[in-house]
């Protein structure tokens, strides 16, 4: 791996104004932090995906959100890696997890999707799962409720007011990732809220 190729920082979510505030694109508000935090603004490239071109430390990083629905998130990934010479070393999928509370953030390299269906797609288009994952708690559904509603509800109104914080260090860990590596990003990440 070159030292001097880019970073991509794929947040994973659902397109459209409905689904912008749910659970399940948690990955595309963490993306939308950063980018912010850059003042850079989303563009659209090719008809799957948006993407904003940030430096962080001078190292050059690609924020995409991928406009396909999140269960089909692996082919704009892929083609996004193509276009811009990223190796998979250097993809970070931003994406929702059950398995955590909400505020609860972890980096993990590799590993299985568990049960995650946008993170199955990018395994799958790009035969491997040697990328390194944040993922976001959101919690488990109350009793009686499927995990398909929970994902696509709104975030709750408690949730929503600490979002700022947990979003600030999502977007703190993904900076130290690209200036000091995946150690150093756990470290600062894998707290709770």
């Amino acid at each position: 791996m070159t030292t001097d190729a880019p970073w991509l920082i794929a947040g994973l979510g659902n397109p459209g104004p409905w689904f912008r505030r749910t659970r399940h694109n948690a990955g595309f508000l963490t993306v939308d932090r950063l980018a912010g935090r850059h003042g850079a603004r989303f563009r659209r490239r090719g008809i799957a995906t948006l993407v904003a071109e940030i430096t962080v430390d001078g190292r050059p990083v690609l924020l995409a959100k991928p406009l396909w629905f999140i269960n089909l998130s692996g082919r704009p990934v892929a083609a996004l890696l193509r276009r811009y010479g990223v190796p998979v070393e250097r993809l970070v999928v931003v994406q929702d997890d059950l398995d955590f509370a909400y505020g609860v953030g972890k980096l993990k390299r590799g590993g299985g999707p568990g049960g995650h269906n946008g993170v199955r797609s990018v395994g799958e288009v790009l035969g491997t799962r040697d990328f390194v994952r944040l993922r976001f708690g959101i919690g488990r559904p109350p009793k009686g409720q499927s995990v398909g509603d929970y994902v696509l509800k709104t975030f709750s109104e408690d949730e929503l007011a600490a979002m700022p914080g947990v979003l600030d260090r999502c977007a703190d860990a993904l900076e130290t990732l690209v200036r000091l590596g995946l150690n150093r990003a756990q470290d600062a990440l894998n707290v709770t809220a």
